[in-house]
């Protein structure tokens, strides 16, 4: 991952200006150790914080066209570069970054290239023929990306909320799938894919089809320059993802450069459910596998960093970020940059367990699409910023977009958890991978229940998390919440720790309204939760809120 911050329109350009700039950028070099880049034209910026993944030494940003008229910066990979590079032979190339085809893609069609790209990206590219500007996103919001305003009539772009917060009078998540320009003065969506208008697919299910699809999403992700892993909590998803990139590697040119055996990394409390699984699936790929171990406190020490970092008080993104923050540091301490991650896959396939309670294919189908389009809110905002946090770019294969759009056109109904016809949750998916001539994982492995990662690190951490919260938050405190905060008011002691936190750090209007709330069980949506009226009074988004479906739940409470 790299950092990006632009602005357009500065009314002040004198020496200061570039000064302060410079010091906003730096306020995302963890995202980007490796360089630095500012270009600046009569009064526009772009400065970016590089991490070096693919083309290392000669890949800094921002990038050019051949005459310098066009500078992109990006913060991204592009998968198919080299394929596109195939449809600009007359364009001569400066590097071999992945990411410099998008300033003479922008040159040879105009704004109307972005569907062209394979990959996760944000991106603001900048014309000095007429000073036109545009800024992207990837399709689902993958890597992070800020819009805001100054007082001055100025336009920001920035990776993160923090490098903007303070010199904007307003800010917000700029919308994935969608793309700002200066010439139109806004916002349009240029990813519409089949499944986004939420009408029920019947295409038939092909395990195949399905299983070949996802192979190709993970062996693409194996581009690199740089010694790369997975991370493997021994759930299912992030296990196919080991166990496909374990079976390509040798064949790719990562594998030729850094070995074929492959290293895979997990965290947990000792004796949590995740490191033993993990450590059976890393056995039967026979990977190079690392486990990290952290305790309950070391977690809570962390909270007021990872909340800077993630930019959230969310509670399910900070439970499942503290780990995942600690065991980053921990993978970059080894030289790794690059890491595969399973992100994904229980939004397009409905595996968290509340889709238990799913009463029919229509409403199974349009909360998965509901949760697609809010990723970028939650689970790639914590895979990605924990990871960055450190340095680490995470990389999710379940999220590529050609995979997307055969697992969202699969009729619903095989989608649907149907314990009668054997089916538990994302079967489909299992399905696909349960091959007894040439086996990808272990039955039990591939069969296993769903663990939300802050669960399976250890159940006591988020039981930890509570016991402190409660510490620090008075009963009084809490009963008046909704006037210290009115907008998204907590209605727990650790949802208002979290926030207060939040607050210190972020303490403007705008960035409160970046953060998304509403009724959750189990990770649902707010329109989920009418699918039990037991849930209602058991709003927590742990996996155990699941009544009557995780094998360790909570017990109900009594009203």
């Amino acid at each position: 991952m790299c950092g990006i911050l632009a602005i357009f329109g500065c009314t002040d350009n004198s020496h200061a200006k570039r000064s302060r700039i410079i010091e906003l950028s730096r306020r995302l070099r963890h995202r980007g150790p490796d360089w630095s880049g500012l270009h600046s034209h009569e009064d526009c910026y772009l400065a970016h914080q590089r991490l070096a993944i693919v083309d290392p030494t000669s890949g800094d940003q921002p990038l050019y066209n051949e005459d310098k008229t066009i500078v992109v910066a990006v913060n991204g990979e592009i998968y198919n570069h080299k394929e596109l590079r195939e449809k600009l032979k007359s364009h001569q190339f400066r590097t071999e970054s992945d990411c410099e085809v998008i300033a003479h893609l922008y040159e040879e069609y105009g704004e109307n290239f972005i569907d062209m790209l394979d990959g996760m990206f944000s991106f603001v590219l900048l014309d000095t023929r007429d000073k036109s500007f545009i800024a992207a996103r990837d399709a689902i919001g993958i890597t992070p990306l800020y819009m805001g305003w100054g007082l001055d009539g100025s336009i920001w772009f920035s990776s993160e909320m923090k490098a903007l917060s303070d010199d904007c009078e307003r800010f917000v998540s700029f919308l994935p799938g969608h793309i700002y320009s200066s010439k139109n003065g806004g916002l349009r969506r240029w990813y519409n894919p089949p499944w986004f208008s939420e009408t029920i697919p019947s295409t038939p299910y092909d395990p195949l089809v399905l299983r070949k699809a996802f192979e190709k999403a993970v062996v693409k992700r194996l581009m690199t320059d740089v010694p790369f892993g997975v991370l493997l909590s021994g759930g299912l998803d992030s296990s196919l993802v080991a166990a496909v990139a374990n079976r390509y590697l040798a064949d790719t040119e990562a594998g030729r450069q850094w070995g074929s055996q492959l290293h895979t990394f997990c965290v947990g409390l000792k004796g949590s459910p995740d490191l033993k699984a993990a450590r059976e699936v890393a056995d039967y790929l026979g990977t190079r596998h690392h486990e990290f171990h952290f305790t309950v406190q070391e977690g809570i020490d962390a909270l007021e960093e990872v909340i800077y970092h993630v930019e959230t008080y969310d509670v399910t993104s900070i439970r499942a970020s503290t780990p995942m923050f600690l065991m980053s540091r921990k993978i970059k301490s080894l030289g790794v940059k690059m890491v595969l991650s399973g992100e994904g896959s229980d939004e397009i396939f409905g595996g968290y367990l509340y889709f238990h309670k799913a009463p029919n294919k229509e409403e199974f189908h349009q909360e998965t699409c509901r949760k697609i389009k809010a990723l970028h809110l939650y689970d790639c905002l914590r895979a990605n910023k924990s990871t960055s946090a450190w340095g680490v770019e995470a990389r999710v294969p379940f999220l590529d977009k050609e995979f997307i759009n055969i697992a969202m056109n699969v009729d619903p109904e095989w989608k649907m958890i149907r314990p009668d016809l054997g089916r538990i949750e994302k079967w489909v998916v299992r399905n696909a991978f349960d091959d007894d001539q040439n086996p990808y994982l272990p039955k039990h492995i591939l069969y296993r229940q769903k663990e939300q990662f802050s669960d399976g690190v250890g159940y006591s951490w988020i039981d930890g998390l509570k016991d402190h919260a409660n510490s620090q938050v008075s009963d009084s405190m809490l009963a008046n919440a909704s006037f210290v905060y009115p907008h998204n008011t907590p209605t727990t002691k650790e949802g208002y720790y979290y926030r207060t936190i939040f607050e210190r750090y972020f303490p403007k209007a705008a960035a409160r309204e970046t953060v998304p709330g509403g009724p959750s069980v189990a990770c649902s949506t707010a329109k989920a939760v009418e699918w039990d009226a037991a849930w209602s009074k058991n709003l927590d988004p742990s996996g155990r809120a699941a009544l009557g479906v995780h094998e360790a739940a909570y017990e109900v409470k009594e009203t």
